[in-house]
């Protein structure tokens, strides 16, 4: 069920009413747990049971650290935790991959392994990294365990962002179920207002791209140098618009229904370093990738050197969890020494690591880690490093090839890069229709009509449906 099918508008009404009608807290809670295991199930309703195993094993984890104070144990119940979810992470997700890698490895051995048909769980990546940050936070003490099974379980399965994040720690979302909540006409309306907001970026301005962009992927190398550009920017702007499109959807539902979620996507392109971009783009991953992973590894504590291998191992990591393919470890990769070149250069310079000062300075950062960001992009999306070096080559080395410029691609490019204009002179307000003002009904109205009449056809699901 997507969040652009009219079948989730009807179950979206449904569940509303129900929380605004009943005034019995713990039934509002069970509520939105059945809805929410509804909303999983209509997926796929056998891998339900992957969703319940997790949630009562770390439940049951969260208790046993709260009884025992015994070192030893402790670590024994935080390492059963972390085996559980990465086991089943890993065998989903990345059983093929391991195949594939090992593979020609074990052929001299007689060992021919095919390819395993598995089914990906949708929403397990981010489930997962959810639940995993409640049992460490509660190991390490910042957190008290939760004692309601109901309420952790509404925690996990939480379905507005239950299949695609944003990943939304424990310790901001649990003390939110533990009292009724207060559906206001104010929150309804900046729900609502987001909600709309992020439907636009998506079915009108994501999957308009979208049929552009598969066909110059899938040709990697057959289209000339102006249209190659035109498909790698189109596919920048069809990433961001999908993924912040449903995190804008997301938080919205959140909010109407009286629930508060962090702030996912902070205009990432127009960021002066990369790493600013890094602190505007999938906040919610960057910081779980942050909090749980490069500070274990010992962040910047440990000299120089070991701070730059800390970034790169958690870009690696970080690219390989968006899916099981070398493309992302290789984009992950390119993250990594971009930041770790970054840090150093404002370590020599003495330049403020956040942005660089100055008009001419701060354009030539915005240039640069967009030039970087666009890149990485390629490895992103495409098939394999054949095809994104074919890419690659037709932006940078030019040869004859096929010419393709539609007029939409350069129109939706155009309308968002004055979008991001606007947030880049700090005056995004303009966009925050306030809900006393006479015309900002008939805006919201007029883009819900723009989708419902512009909106392409067929079946688009969201790109990070796939990790």
């Amino acid at each position: 069920m997507l969040f652009t099918q009219i079948e989730f508008f009807v179950f979206l009404a449904t569940v509303i009413a129900f929380v605004r009608f009943v005034r019995n807290h713990r039934a509002q809670k069970v509520s939105l747990l059945l809805a929410s295991y509804y909303f999983y199930a209509y997926w796929d309703w056998r891998f339900l049971g992957l969703l319940l195993l997790s949630t009562i094993i770390d439940f049951l984890v969260g208790q046993g650290l709260k009884r025992t104070k015994q070192p030893s144990n402790r670590k024994a119940l935080i390492i059963i935790s972390v085996i559980v979810n990465l086991a089943l992470l890993a065998t989903f997700k990345y059983c093929n991959f391991f195949v594939s890698t090992f593979r020609p490895l074990l052929a001299p051995f007689g060992f021919n392994v095919g390819a395993i048909d598995i089914i990906l769980p949708i929403g397990i990546s981010f489930y997962t990294f959810q639940s995993l940050s409640y049992v460490i936070d509660v190991y390490r003490g910042t957190l008290k365990p939760c004692d309601r099974l109901l309420d952790y379980a509404v925690f996990v399965a939480f379905f507005p962002q239950l299949l695609a994040g944003p990943i939304v720690r424990a310790s901001h979302l649990l003390p939110q179920f533990a009292a009724p909540r207060v559906m206001t006409w104010e929150r309804t309306f900046l729900g609502f207002r987001q909600f709309v907001y992020g439907l636009v970026k998506k079915a009108i301005v994501a999957d308009s791209l979208a049929s552009f962009v598969d066909v110059t992927f899938a040709n990697a190398g057959a289209f000339d140098s102006a249209t190659t550009w035109l498909s790698v920017l189109a596919y920048s702007l069809q990433i961001y618009c999908d993924f912040s499109g449903y995190s804008d959807m997301a938080i919205g539902t959140a909010r109407v229904l009286g629930y508060d979620f962090t702030e996912n996507f902070r205009c990432p392109y127009i960021a002066r370093s990369i790493d600013d971009f890094w602190r505007r783009w999938h906040i919610s991953l960057s910081s779980w990738l942050r909090d749980y992973l490069y500070i274990p590894l010992g962040g910047n504590r440990k000299g120089e050197l070991r701070t730059y291998v800390n970034l790169m191992l958690t870009m690696l990591l970080g690219g390989l969890w968006h899916g099981a393919a070398w493309t992302f470890v290789f984009w992950g990769g390119l993250h990594g020494a971009s930041l770790a070149v970054h840090k150093l250069i404002c370590r020599v310079t003495g330049q403020n690591r956040d942005a660089p000062r100055g008009t001419a300075r701060a354009v030539w950062g915005w240039a640069v880690t967009m030039l970087i960001v666009v890149v990485g992009w390629v490895f992103f999306r495409a098939h394999n490093y054949g095809d994104a070096f074919s890419i690659l080559r037709q932006m940078f080395l030019p040869e004859a090839g096929l010419s393709w410029i539609p007029p939409l691609v350069l129109t939706l490019i155009g309308l968002m890069a004055a979008v991001f204009l606007v947030h880049a002179l700090n005056a995004g307000a303009l966009f925050e229709f306030a809900p006393d003002r006479w015309y900002t009904p008939a805006i919201l109205f007029f883009l819900l009509w723009t989708v419902v009449v512009f909106r392409p056809k067929g079946f688009t699901p969201f790109i990070y449906f796939q990790f």
